[in-house]
């Protein structure tokens, strides 16, 4: 909490102290002076002006420190006061990737814990799963990207996105050193993980842009929880491409496949990482998931300043200690790609839903109906934002 505290209270208050402390200092003994009692005061006077000057300091001194104590609380209201029981909340992730640095890293560092919330993780099997967990409150929280969740939160899925603390496509789609572009992938496979997921949404985007069919390439689905078993499919030889983020990236290159694509090159509005609720927390725990925002608030900037500690947590969910593969995600989830004031960007889940429905997807809900950004912006009206980032909270600002 110390870089909470408003440097300039602190250097008027020690201003204050000091002054205190020479104004109740043992008065020096002088000589008395005949005839000039009428200009200088005597000893008695003098003594009893700085007692005075001395008690109104003490005031000064208290209301400084009254001020500091406010607005320190005003800065961060959500942390856990003395004497609150603990929230319990659960916190499921669909998979397991590098992308998700900032929830790791608050987990491994006890960030959920300043903020009164204990926080139980779970990994679940893909998007499907998490939120029929979430709508059944078996968990409170989701953390997922965004992208795939969409279209079964527009289609009627119970949960609202609260929350994006990385915007953008980190996605390259990798292959054999063969296929030199994306055209070179007719009469290829590419391995994907399951139906409707977030890599069969992003192969079919690639094919799309470059004109190519379900004919002429084929999606073959491998399953599991994250990005091991597609690139184990292409690791021996099942297919020749697969889709894959950092740090699986360098992976990939060291076991010679070639970089066929980087998806940021499609220009799309998405959203990666990103917390969801349900709708019973928003109605009967919303100081709960205003605490967990806080808490992620926090965790980027944590994760931005402490670069050891995010690897390390990085590395131990991963199982990896290479260090050029945990830069590789690092620089990626925590620079990159970072949305430090968390607000969901509206026009990425409006396209996110469009395409949905030419996908024949059933929307039942607006956008605006599965996004509640109240609890980011709050952040930001607080003065938490303010008073954590300083003047860094304009660069690299994502707008909706």
């Amino acid at each position: 909490m110390s870089n909470l505290i408003p440097k300039e209270l602190i250097l008027v208050s020690a201003i204050m102290v000091r002054r205190f402390r020479i104004l109740f200092s043992t008065l020096r003994r002088g000589r008395a002076k005949v005839g000039v009692n009428s200009i200088f005061p005597c000893q008695e006077e003098r003594k009893q002006n700085r007692t005075a000057l001395g008690f109104r300091s003490i005031s000064l001194v208290l209301l400084l420190i009254g001020l500091l104590s406010i607005r320190i609380a005003h800065a961060n209201p959500y942390l856990a006061k003395s004497g609150d029981a603990p929230i319990n909340a659960r916190v499921g992730t669909c998979s397991i990737t590098g992308g998700f640095i900032h929830l790791y890293t608050a987990l491994s560092n006890g960030l959920f814990d300043k903020y009164g919330l204990k926080i139980e993780h779970v990994t679940l099997r893909g998007g499907i799963v998490s939120l029929a967990a979430l709508s059944a409150d078996e968990i409170q929280f989701i953390y997922c990207s965004a992208d795939p969740m969409i279209p079964r939160m527009a289609a009627g899925a119970d949960a609202k996105l609260i929350g994006s603390p990385i915007v953008g496509l980190p996605w390259v789609l990798m292959g054999r050193k063969e296929i030199k572009r994306p055209q070179d992938l007719k009469g290829k496979t590419i391995a994907l993980s399951r139906p409707g997921g977030l890599t069969d949404q992003l192969a079919k985007a690639v094919m799309k842009k470059f004109n190519l069919t379900t004919q002429e390439v084929k999606l073959l689905h491998i399953g599991g929880t994250g990005q091991l078993e597609p690139y184990n499919a292409m690791l021996q030889g099942l297919t020749q491409a697969t889709f894959l983020t950092p740090p699986m990236d360098v992976r990939a290159k060291r076991d010679g496949f070639t970089l066929i694509y980087n998806l940021n090159e499609l220009d799309v509005p998405s959203v990666y990482s990103s917390m969801f609720t349900n709708s019973k927390s928003l109605k009967e725990r919303p100081a709960m998931v205003q605490k967990f925002a806080a808490a992620m608030a926090e965790a980027v900037h944590f994760v931005e300043k402490n670069p050891d500690k995010s690897r390390a947590a990085l590395a131990k969910v991963l199982a990896i200690n290479d260090q050029e593969v945990l830069q590789s995600a690092y620089d990626a989830y925590a620079k990159t790609l970072v949305n430090r004031r968390l607000t969901v960007p509206v026009n990425a889940v409006a396209h996110a839903v469009e395409i949905a429905r030419e996908d024949g997807t059933q929307i039942r809900k607006r956008p605006s109906e599965i996004i509640d950004n109240s609890f980011a912006e709050q952040l930001e009206r607080s003065g938490f934002l303010k008073e954590l980032w300083g003047k860094e909270l304009l660069p690299q600002e994502k707008r909706s």
